[in-house]
């Protein structure tokens, strides 16, 4: 059996019983040891971290406290590949399951430095909504009804007012945490994500949602595979170490194993109820708690081994002796203005031109510096492609993040442009708590033919008095790749050393009929061209047709008019 609360933990609403009991069960389902403090300071200075109040990815809404089981899936040191089968608190609905590996893979191609792994996704997502309740969502990932946390009215919890008139959660008074990963609107503003890419931005979609959870974690410069940073990203999506440890004890025990269920069949928490909208229970002030509110009511953990009774099957037994204590866990000092980030410049970007289909010459280059002005290391820079255009970094991406060296400087990768030219914008933008942001104006623009040449060989003749049976066929290419509506002009021209149109000789009709030497035309598909019909007069000899685009590609043709041989 699971050891499990059976309430929520309210902001400043936790009992010294609550923490024994949690200290308990920790313990028993392997949890790591006490995680860092809750102080402030040492939070909000861990790059992009905004734990007090409403700056938190929840706004420190309150979460389900069920704990693992005592028996994890795998024994320490095991393979954490996925087994087929397992206990059910171990089962992940599927769609969940994918929404998470998805955000993972993500975060790996566009923020490898942090090293997301999904058990974090997934372990938030047990404590936020117990999986999206349990699974319950559609086909595109979307919960069957809205998951919404208790309204932030500080009775009990956060004071926080409405920032979205009632948009994501139908409360126009104050607001409250929406969706699997229970992000607060205001959050959701600047973090909400399309991971399904649907062109949509729904908290209320857990692909959406999990990969917005994904870059809150990953937010400055954490790598999550280093235990404080981890702690850190964890304790800023909600600022409780109760939170933290609950979070580190399912993260732990989906490391070692998992499998996926159908959609729906989740385990959910022993507090969802039947409700359909709300999985939260409206918490009652009382008097005697800290911070006002009820007082959570823990179903009683087992007892640590060597002390309290042993329970008897299916039964849990309140541990008969005092739980030990824990030593507060020292601070974390603030970062000094060396280490934290001050400002944002270009650091020699040059002009963004580039032909359609073809890499542009330059690539953004900017410098991260610290609040004394000197380069700053290891700062996250998000760049993106802004506007309408088809221009992308490598492997399509419009959106890259890198790390600064230690010079402070970073490099976008290649900008390759599209078929759409124009402007577009660039930017980059670093820093969490106060971004700084640049842009660079790109142009793409159309190709240029730089060669026009015949598409046959065949020799042009007519008699005089008749018309070519052969027509003349053109193609214009910018690198040996066609280009459309390139401009020719084609004039039958004298032998002279400065030719001039011709006034006798081969030509072509206008559309009254009449006789015309100078015809602009233009190009089809693939840049080919094939003229209109060309007529003889009555002078026979060797003419010349040239064919001229704008870009000064040239190329000639020889007309040759001469009577048929006698019979």
């Amino acid at each position: 059996m699971a050891a499990q609360f059976g309430r929520r933990l309210r902001r400043g609403a936790t009992t010294t019983a609550v923490a024994a009991a949690a200290v308990a069960a920790l313990s028993a389902s392997q949890a790591p040891a006490a995680p860092q403090s809750d102080t402030a300071a040492g939070d909000q200075a861990a790059a992009g971290a905004t734990p007090s109040g409403d700056s938190a990815a929840t706004g420190n809404s309150p979460y389900h406290t069920d704990l693992p089981p005592l028996n994890t899936p795998n024994k320490p040191g095991a393979s954490v590949n996925l087994p087929v089968t397992g206990s059910a608190e171990a089962g992940i609905p599927a769609s969940v399951l994918a929404a998470y590996k998805r955000a993972e893979q993500e975060l790996a191609a566009t923020d490898a430095a942090c090293r997301l792994p999904w058990q974090l996704l997934a372990a938030i997502g047990k404590v936020e909504s117990g999986q999206a309740r349990g699974g319950k969502v559609d086909a595109n990932g979307t919960t069957l009804s809205p998951i919404l946390g208790p309204a932030l009215n500080g009775q009990g919890f956060a004071l926080i007012k409405d920032t979205d008139g009632g948009a994501y959660d139908g409360d126009s008074t104050h607001d409250r945490a929406v969706g699997p990963m229970q992000f607060i609107p205001s959050t959701w503003a600047t973090w909400g994500q399309d991971g399904n890419g649907d062109g949509r931005k729904d908290p209320n979609n857990i692909h959406d949602a999990a990969l917005a959870a994904g870059r809150y974690l990953c937010a400055g410069t954490r790598d999550l595979s280093v235990a404080a940073d981890l702690d850190r990203a964890v304790l800023s999506y909600n600022h409780s170490t109760e939170y933290l440890r609950t979070v580190r004890s399912w993260f732990d025990y989906y490391k070692r194993g998992t499998h996926d269920v159908p959609d729906g069949t989740g385990v959910l928490p022993a507090d969802t109820g039947g409700g359909t909208t709300s999985p939260f229970p409206t918490p009652t002030p009382t008097t005697g708690t800290p911070g006002g509110g009820t007082s959570p009511s823990p179903t009683p953990s087992p007892s640590k081994p060597g002390g309290g009774t042993s329970p008897s099957p299916g039964t849990s037994t309140p541990p008969t002796t005092k739980p030990p204590t824990t030593k507060p866990p020292t601070p974390t000092p603030a970062p000094t203005p060396s280490e934290t980030f001050g400002s944002l410049e270009d650091a020699g970007t040059g002009t963004l031109t580039a032909t359609a289909g073809e890499a542009f010459g330059e690539r953004v280059t900017v410098r991260a510096k610290n609040k004394l002005g000197k380069p700053l290391a290891r700062t996250s820079v998000t760049f993106a492609v802004v506007g309408a255009t088809d221009a992308r970094f490598a492997d399509g991406k419009s959106t890259v993040t890198l790390r600064t060296g230690a010079d402070g400087t970073v490099t976008a990768p290649v900008l390759t442009a599209g078929e759409k030219t124009g402007v577009f914008k660039v930017t980059a933008v670093a820093g969490t708590t106060q971004p700084r942001a640049l842009s660079w104006t790109a142009n793409v623009t159309a190709r240029v033919a730089d060669t026009i040449a015949l598409t046959g060989d065949k020799t042009l003749t007519a008699a005089p008095g008749a018309e070519f049976t052969d027509r003349v066929e053109v193609r214009t290419t910018y690198k040996g790749t066609g280009v459309a509506n390139t401009a020719v002009t084609a004039t039958m021209i004298t032998d002279a050393g400065t030719p001039a149109e011709n006034d006798k000789g081969p030509y072509f009709e206008d559309a009254a009929g009449d006789p015309v030497r100078t015809l602009n035309l233009t190009t089809g598909a693939d840049g080919v061209l094939e003229l209109p019909e060309i007529y003889a007069d009555d002078t026979e000899g060797t003419y010349t047709l040239r064919l001229t685009t704008a870009s000064g590609a040239t190329v000639t043709v020889e007309l040759k008019v001469e009577a048929a041989p006698a019979a």
